[in-house]
């Protein structure tokens, strides 16, 4: 299944701030910069690789394959239909920040967090301040997000090992949308980066990559 660039940004961003995008912007993925002291910046490679796998592999107009970054208190955040969260340390949202990354999401933007192993327990309580009366659900394994273009019939493929704990996939829903896709125990992003940096196998590289495409395809069309 593919999807042409131009329906999928129409699809998300029929509202205000990000409207003000040009028509002819390209898909980035952009890294979110956090304070808490975690190290949001690990593998620069990871989205990289990402871009250029979707680009061999999707109809998705991507822009040059390099790595984005983006602070939440910059108004650049609404030029982002899609945000990577991860890490392995502690994450802080002032409450200014809380207000503007909850702006970001009624405005149409997604964003995927990753467990890089170590910031679970700091990402649980911060996303609170962003949706103080919604709680992470998890997805069933007949999600869409399992099948949008590959098939995971099982659900999230097992990256790292981490706690040798079964991998999970959580949701926050607003107005209807799945606007925040939050994996744990798994550790997909880590899988998107250059060989050297993780030795993993093809395999699982494989895999990483078609998780990430059909977390973005999804992303982009729901």
């Amino acid at each position: 299944m593919r999807y042409c660039w131009f329906i999928l940004f129409i699809f998300l961003f029929l509202n205000s701030d990000i409207q003000s995008q040009p028509q002819n912007a390209k898909f980035k993925i952009a890294r979110l910069k956090y304070s808490g002291g975690g190290d949001w910046y690990n593998d620069p490679s990871a989205e990289v690789n990402m871009m250029n796998y979707l680009k061999k592999n999707t109809n998705i107009d991507v822009a040059e394959p390099k790595f984005y970054s983006v602070n939440i208190s910059s108004d650049e955040i609404f030029d982002y239909p899609f945000i990577l969260l991860t890490g392995h340390g502690n994450i802080e949202f002032s409450d200014n920040e809380a207000k503007r990354l909850r702006r970001y999401f009624e405005n149409g933007g997604f964003v995927y967090a990753d467990d890089d192993y170590g910031m679970d327990e700091s990402f649980r309580r911060e996303i609170k301040k962003v949706f103080p009366g919604e709680e992470l659900k998890e997805l069933p394994f007949n999600h869409k997000i399992y099948n949008i273009q590959y098939s995971f019939p099982n659900g999230l493929p097992k990256i790292h090992e981490h706690d040798s704990k079964p991998p999970q996939g959580f949701g926050i829903w607003h107005q209807g949308r799945l606007c925040l896709y939050y994996t744990y125990e798994t550790n997909i992003s880590d899988g998107w980066a250059d060989p050297r940096e993780h030795d993993d196998p093809q395999e699982k590289r494989e895999d990483s990559f078609r998780m990430g495409t059909n977390i973005i395809v999804y992303a982009l069309t729901n």
